[in-house]
């Protein structure tokens, strides 16, 4: 379990992908804690296992369904990654609850300044826009954000100069692809109310008629 606060950037300095598996290696430098062996770390929000640690250098192995759902296997922002180390008992969590589990990717459509900070829009396939709530949490490359506008088919959300500086946001070009993963709750409140659980006669298509849901 993740909190989406990314702790630093990364650059992914080797990356070897075959049919149904493969594996990269992340240039991640030195940690105040030492990382071992077979413990999680979220890579631009994909939550992997560190298999080998040979200095500042970590490896992953990957597998070809998660470079297909991600953004890992594309050559983007010239390899750097956000890094986040799981949770710990008693670490706060000053971001909302990220799992690491990639919902799908999306693609950087604006970049603007306002003011002090940045405007990014983010454009997303329609499953992932059904998971979205305006000013609901959404994990961006792991970065936690707040939804800021809700489109039809895109998101915006306003970064800080000190996100921008320290995650990959600083990096982005238009086009790009970024790993997104809905919020938690929404997921099973979309799951009770799709099979009927939560309300039988509140069903997907009466939410998207009623205008509580962007349409396809």
């Amino acid at each position: 379990m993740f909190t989406g606060i990314v702790q630093r950037r990364g650059r992914i300095v080797e990356r070897s992908l075959a049919r149904e598996w493969g594996r990269i290696v992340v240039e991640a430098g030195l940690w105040d804690r030492p990382v071992d062996i077979g413990e999680s770390i979220a890579v631009s929000g994909v939550c992997l296992t560190v298999t080998t640690v040979e200095g500042t250098r970590l490896g992953f192995d990957v597998l070809a369904e998660t470079c297909r759902r991600t953004n890992l296997g594309a050559e983007t922002a010239e390899g750097w990654v956000n890094l986040e180390r799981a949770l710990r008992w008693g670490d706060p969590l000053g971001g909302h609850l990220v799992t690491g589990h990639v919902d799908g990717v999306g693609r950087i459509a604006s970049m603007d300044r306002v003011g002090r900070d940045w405007r990014f829009a983010i454009e997303c396939p329609t499953d992932l826009m059904d998971g979205m709530v305006y000013k609901g949490s959404v994990a961006v490359d792991g970065v936690s954000l707040t939804i800021a506008e809700l489109h039809e088919r895109h998101i915006a959300v306003h970064i800080i100069p000190h996100t921008y500086e320290v995650t990959c946001f600083g990096l982005y070009r238009l086009g790009d692809p970024v790993n997104i993963e809905v919020d938690l709750l929404g997921k099973f409140v979309r799951r009770f109310v799709e099979r009927g659980v939560a309300y039988p006669e509140l069903t997907w298509e009466e939410l998207r008629r009623q205008g509580l849901i962007p349409p396809e």
